[in-house]
This record gives C-alpha cells, structure tokens and sequence, in this order.
C-alpha cells in the first residue's frame, strides 16, 4: 500500500515530519528587588532587553564572576549601591551583538568588559551605552578577560602608584591568595619585584603554598609567622618591603606593619576581618610610616577624562596575560542556573578558587 501511495506521488521519498524547533530562549538574568543574602533575595528572571539607541551597545555576556563587592551590594552594606530592582554583577567578559549608528569605537564580534561599576554582568544578554564599555582584546582567553577589570587592574595600580619599586625592591601582602594578591604576585614577578605572602592558616595550607610558589611568589608565611624570629631569616636574602598592600585589617594588618621599612607605605584596599586597622604610635613617630587607601572605583571616576591611562594600563596587562606572565586566578566554571551553589561557594571561608558564571 504504501508502495502503491509512492508511486501515485510520482515515486516520491515520504519524509518525516520535521520538529518545530523550540523558540529561542529569552535573555535572562539575577535580579533583586531588595537588598539582603544574595541566596534568599536573587532570582533567575527572564529580561526584557531595552532597544538600541543611537549611542548604545547590544551585548551577549560570555561569564563573568563573583567578587566580594557583588556580595556586598547585595547585603546592601557596599559604599554605592544601584536602584532597585537591579541585576548583580560588576565585572565580566561579553561579546558585541549590535552597535547603535553613532557608535563609532565598537562593532559586532568585538570583547567589551565594564567600564564603570553597577552595569550588572549576571545576565545572558543587555544594552549598554557605549560609554560603559571598553573594548579588549579577543585574543586572551575568556576567564582572564572576564576578570580583568577589578583585581589585576588593582593590583597593577597599588604596584604602581604608592611607591616608586625597581627590580630587586620587595613588598608585602596579606590575603595573597586573594584574587589581586595573585595578580600582585605575577606583576610584581614580571617586574622583578620580590614578594613576601602572607595567607591564613588552613587543612591544605601546603597546596595554597605550592600554587602560589608556582604563580611567582618568593615567599609564603602564615600571619602566626609575622610574629617569630624567623621573620628575620626572610630578611636575610632581601631588603624589608617598602610597600605593604592590606585586604584583611585587625592584630594581623599591625604585625604586618612592623615589617615595613622606615618611611613605607601600607596601602588598604579591603577589609576581610572587618576589624580596623590599629597602628602604634611608635610606628608614625619613629619610622613615619605611610597609610593609604585604594579603591579601583573612585581611581576610574578621577581618571574619566584621561583615556590614556586606562588605556596604558590595559595595554600592558594582556602585554602580560599574551606572554603568559598573568593568568586569570584559580577558578570555578559554574553554569549560570546553578547560581546560588556559586555564591554559597563564593561565601565560604578560606576560598581560593573564585566563581565564574558561564552565561
């Protein structure tokens, strides 16, 4: 019979019937309406994209990660905070979909990471001003892009700005193994600049060792060891730090200090203890040591109208991360429906590997 209905069509091929493709999927993202723990106050909603402008940028987010300053934005307890309802997310990496026809710097295929704070990276697609962006390089791998716009660009700045450091020169840093302390420590390595890295007592102290020997660390001590003469040893092969970068605050930010040479400075940038920085007299009076702050939002706000120095200091990290002398820290890839497992691990002490959302 069905021979027979064959040929009556001319011996026509009967084809299955096709599926209907299912229909693309609607931009998504992590949004919250009110500020508290970033588990119980984030949702995965569905986002309607706003049209494309004259001066706007319609990009497709390729991952972005979670920092400590997301979290805090959330909890609401961060220095600025977006209007609600907002979406979460500072830093991250995505590719160019759609220019707007005043837009002159960009077009589709192009890498664009954030150029200001707030933009809210959690999400799969967004439109943007074009002033928001900055364009970077396709050519480096996705994570180092995805994390390059906060703590290498950090530690690149408080390397650079606070002390005039040559080969041979060394400093010193707590929460090394933090993502800007990586970066610090494989910057200062391409510079010639000795490290001392000081990291929390830990079960796999040993393994944090050997890694962040392996990323270019001279050397690596817990903050129990600030205290002991053994420090001295360390002191023997290198001058004392004239620099001292501080995430952490409290007793283990003054044993730090004692280290510093006379005139030095300790620069803080984070304070992980949520304790205050607590620094003898003796120190001010008979070593007229230095305390500054740093933080890579306001240095962006003073800096603009001067392109150049955004533009230099990008330039010489993916010189860096091209020669392989950066890599992006040690990270997580975690599919952007399983969120809230990446910001439970994001918020879990002595964290080493950060959290990267694949969008």
């Amino acid at each position: 019979m069905q021979r027979a209905a064959a040929r009556a069509l001319g011996g026509s091929r009967l084809l299955p019937v096709r599926a209907r493709s299912a229909p693309a999927r609607p931009p998504r993202g992590l949004l919250y309406e009110r500020h508290g723990e970033p588990c119980g106050v984030l949702q995965l909603k569905d986002l309607e994209v706003a049209k494309l402008g004259d001066s706007d940028v319609h990009v497709k987010m390729l991952a972005a990660p979670i920092n400590p300053a997301d979290i805090n934005m959330i909890q609401g307890t961060y220095a600025i905070l977006s209007p609600l309802p907002t979406v979460g997310g500072n830093e991250g990496v995505g590719e160019v979909l759609e220019v707007g026809k005043h837009v002159a710097a960009l077009k589709p295929g192009d890498w664009v990471i954030p150029a200001v704070t707030g933009l809210g990276t959690w999400r799969t697609q967004g439109v943007f001003p074009e002033e928001t962006l900055l364009k970077v390089p396709s050519d480096i791998p996705v994570l180092c892009a995805a994390t390059l716009s906060v703590n290498p660009c950090t530690a690149y700045r408080m390397l650079a700005d606070f002390e005039t450091l040559g080969p041979g020169d060394s400093i010193i840093q707590n929460a090394a193994n933090s993502g800007v302390g990586q970066a610090v420590i494989q910057i200062a390595k391409a510079s010639g600049i000795k490290t001392i890295n000081v990291v929390r007592d830990r079960p796999d102290l040993p393994k944090l060792v050997e890694r962040l020997l392996a990323l270019g660390a001279d050397h690596v001590i817990t903050e129990e060891m600030l205290r002991k003469p053994e420090m001295k040893d360390i002191f023997k092969s290198i001058p004392k730090p004239r620099l001292a970068l501080n995430c952490v605050g409290g007793k283990s930010t003054t044993e730090m200090l004692r280290h510093l040479q006379p005139k030095g400075t300790m620069v803080t940038y984070g304070g992980m203890a949520k304790q205050p920085v607590m620094v003898p007299v003796s120190a001010f009076i008979f070593r007229d040591v230095r305390l500054r702050g740093f933080w890579m939002t306001q240095w962006k706000k003073e800096h603009a109208q001067d392109q150049e120095s955004l533009t230099s200091m990008m330039d010489a990290l993916c010189q860096l991360i091209r020669r392989g002398l950066l890599t992006a820290p040690a990270c997580t890839e975690v599919p952007l429906q399983d969120y809230k497992a990446a910001l439970e691990a994001a918020m879990k002490p002595f964290t080493s590997s950060k959290q990267i959302l694949l969008l």
